[in-house]
């Protein structure tokens, strides 16, 4: 099949679990011998940037923003808005403050979801009739629901089925100012009519869309994210140092406060002096003086010299960081949908611990790669952590585990070929 992949892109200036997922199923869906374009939009792509040097970036940040903020912009001559495109003004865009803060954006967040009727009715325009130029695709998939504004005009343009996955669009919406997030949430609802499918990634994100978009379940359909162990060099937790792990974009929402809190909790009882805390994943300007703040508090208790942050985070470089942790914890403070970070982790040998919200309860009983813990405190978290530490024999099963869990029960490739059924059942309908 002919395969299009609208994804929205962090720039690369963090760990951005989202484009991580949709990077890895197009990697699957080629590995079956369908034809895949990755098309971005707003920033470049986390990773494989080199795959998409010939096709534009549509909706660029810069651009996008200052149309919706300034109408003066809206005339500006094209070679402007070549300017604004460029990598190196988009890479500048990614790591500034607010480049993926919801709040502030929620008259943007409805022009979208509006899609011909948005301000944004030309950009949409615009990549419609390129797709349909230069592409002849069988179905396109949109990262997520807050896109769906995106979907009447490109069945319309391209003629074929649209297909929308569901992932941590209520982290986005509940962000914003109360006012708004209604109206946002029933224009979800409305658009939702225009695809043929929506994708849920765990089974707990589909009952909750379900609930909040008001959809038909019949339209909804879960598929677990994945992940080919092959990919990540397996090491037992026994060869590895008694390090514990963070890996995700260092802020507030997604919990590295609650993670040096309970590192500086653990650090207090005895038999733990050798452990360190490594974090990896990168920050936004937004993220800076939060992230000081915690060096700050690491300094005071006497423990900086015992925290390690790994700048790099793609590639190569996760799997370094694996081989320097015995678990991780990524406590984020209401939960995912999912967390690709989880199945990263177990891949490589390396329990997880987490707090028992979200998804996180239902990924960390099918993998058995891991233990859950409430309530989401410092203190339990500190407490957790200390009891897997000193039990060798649980954290080495947990490893064992994980692993074979994630190759059975979260394997890419199997779940590529059931999305591309999917894919199939849609183009015979429309036929």
């Amino acid at each position: 099949m002919n395969i299009i992949q609208i994804i929205p892109g962090s720039g690369g200036s963090f760990y951005c679990g989202n484009c991580l997922r949709d990077s890895k199923y197009v990697d699957a869906l080629r590995k079956l011998d369908h034809q895949v374009i990755k098309i971005p939009m707003y920033l470049p792509l986390f990773s494989d940037e080199h795959d998409i040097s010939d096709i534009p970036i549509f909706y660029g940040a810069i651009s996008t923003y200052l149309k919706q903020v300034y109408p003066v912009f809206r005339k500006a001559p094209a070679w402007f808005d070549k300017l604004l495109n460029s990598k190196p003004m988009m890479k500048m865009a990614a790591s500034m403050a607010g480049s993926t803060r919801a709040k502030g954006l929620e008259d943007m967040t409805i022009s979208m979801l509006l899609g011909e009727q948005g301000e944004q009715k030309e950009e949409l325009d615009k990549m419609a009739d390129w797709i349909a130029e230069h592409c002849k695709p069988d179905v396109i998939h949109i990262s997520n629901a807050l896109l769906l504004g995106l979907a009447k005009r490109l069945k319309e343009k391209v003629g074929v089925p649209v297909v929308c996955s569901l992932q941590d669009e209520d982290v986005w919406v509940d962000a914003m100012q109360p006012q708004f997030q209604q109206s946002i949430w029933d224009l979800m609802h409305e658009r939702a009519k225009d695809v043929d499918a929506l994708v849920a990634v765990s089974n707990y994100f589909a009952g909750e869309m379900q609930k909040r978009m008001r959809l038909d379940e019949q339209k909804v359909h879960t598929f677990y994210l994945g992940v080919d162990v092959e990919d990540y060099p397996y090491i037992p937790v026994k060869a590895k140092p008694k390090n514990v792990g963070y890996i995700s974009r260092m802020c507030h929402k997604d919990g590295f406060d609650i993670v040096v809190d309970a590192f500086i909790e653990l650090k207090k009882k005895a038999g733990f002096e050798e452990v360190k805390l490594i974090a990896t994943g990168g920050l936004t300007g937004d993220d800076k003086k939060f992230f000081k703040d915690q060096k700050q508090k690491l300094k005071e208790a006497g423990l900086l010299h015992q925290f390690e942050v790994v700048e790099e985070f793609e590639g190569a470089a996760r799997h370094e960081f694996f081989k320097q942790v015995a678990m991780i914890s990524v406590p984020v403070r209401i939960g995912e949908a999912f967390g690709m970070y989880l199945l990263e982790a177990m891949a490589s040998g390396v329990p997880v611990v987490q707090p028992a919200l979200g998804a996180f309860p239902e990924i960390v009983d099918v993998s058995g790669g891991g233990i859950t813990y409430s309530p989401n405190t410092p203190e339990k978290l500190s407490e957790s952590w200390a009891e897997l530490l000193k039990d060798t024999e649980k954290l080495e099963k947990l490893s064992q585990t994980g692993y074979e869990g994630t190759k059975t029960k979260f394997n890419i490739h199997n779940h590529a070929a059931e999305i591309v059924e999917l894919y199939e059942t849609l183009r015979l309908r429309s036929v």
